[in-house]
């Protein structure tokens, strides 16, 4: 079609297209693969933003059949580009953060996807997060250690990992959108909308703010993190601060060995290389945590004796 326009997409599946229409354009995505994730699971979840006044992308059209949903278009301002051109960075993340605050308070878990079939949003729960993590020694070790080391780090991997999980403080209790950054944040006429939420679950407090501060794309300061661990404290009630820290930086770590898992299997698997040159950044925020917890010394002394070039070089 002549008024469909290619543009870019992310690490899914999907593919994204621009309609031109007279009155106001809108989005395509298609998906043939993870069909259900990616167009009904998508939609109900943005059905639950839009419903508790999050800014999320109202469905205009649906033909699943033909493996394709129509979607308002939020532009090609990302929060992640205006960041990059800004100064004052802390005044987008103060901003970002309330929207943070609105989302962990959705109390809704239930919801109707444009099949009329109920959708019910799924916990973060020990073995997913666990599994998660585990991308790490599936795609990332063959790289980088030898057959006979491999099996021996994935038993002693696994069992930390194990712990660690167990060390976390607080409950799945509030919506969680799993990938929320910078780049999942689209300027809409001076609003702040979200986008990517198809991997949404109940599951910990801290775990989008690790997302959100330790962002593997965008290289903040050290004194920038902190203020915004402050500022989200800050507006929370009763929140004991030494258990969400400590939440906080272990989901931090866990969230970028995944990520390391996942951008080597999107090179390997996918042909997608331009993550690769990520993958340092990812090494450096794990050292940023790694050394403010005790809990997480079993893990840096294995990280160290297996990467230590990779955990220190940056």
């Amino acid at each position: 079609m002549r008024d469909l326009k290619r543009i870019k997409g992310d690490a899914s599946f999907r593919k994204f297209f621009r309609k031109k229409n007279k009155l106001k354009n809108s989005v395509i995505v298609f998906a043939k693969k993870e069909k259900s994730k990616n167009l009904l699971i998508y939609d109900a979840i943005n059905k639950v933003l839009i419903k508790n006044k999050v800014l999320a992308p109202k469905l205009l059209n649906e033909k699943y059949n033909r493996n394709f949903i129509e979607i308002q278009d939020f532009g090609n301002q990302r929060i992640f580009d205006v960041l990059k051109k800004n100064n004052n960075k802390f005044l987008y993340f103060k901003k970002i953060i309330k929207i943070l605050n609105q989302i962990q308070r959705i109390k809704d878990k239930n919801i109707k996807n444009f099949k009329d079939q109920k959708y019910t949003i799924p916990r973060y729960s020990k073995k997913m997060l666990l599994d998660e993590t585990n991308l790490f020694c599936d795609w990332y070790l063959d790289k980088k250690l030898s057959k006979k080391n491999i099996a021996s780090f994935k038993k002693r991997f696994d069992k930390i990992i194990k712990n660690l999980i167990l060390k976390l403080k607080f409950k799945n209790e509030v919506f969680v959108h799993r990938d929320f950054h910078v780049s999942n944040l689209m300027l809409v006429n001076k609003q702040i909308g979200v986008i990517d939420s198809q991997d949404a679950v109940i599951g910990n407090k801290a775990y989008d703010l690790a997302s959100l501060i330790d962002d593997v794309r965008l290289k903040t300061p050290i004194i920038l993190k902190k203020k915004i661990f402050n500022f989200y404290i800050k507006e929370q009630n009763k929140l004991s601060i030494n258990k969400f820290k400590n939440d906080f930086e272990i989901l931090s770590i866990l969230r970028n060995l995944k990520i390391i898992g996942i951008f080597t299997r999107l090179a390997k698997r996918d042909g997608k290389k331009n993550y690769l040159k990520l993958i340092p950044h990812a090494w450096y925020l794990i050292r940023v945590r790694i050394n403010k917890n005790k809990v997480l010394k079993d893990l840096k002394y294995l990280l160290n004796e297996n990467f230590r070039r990779e955990l220190n070089e940056n």
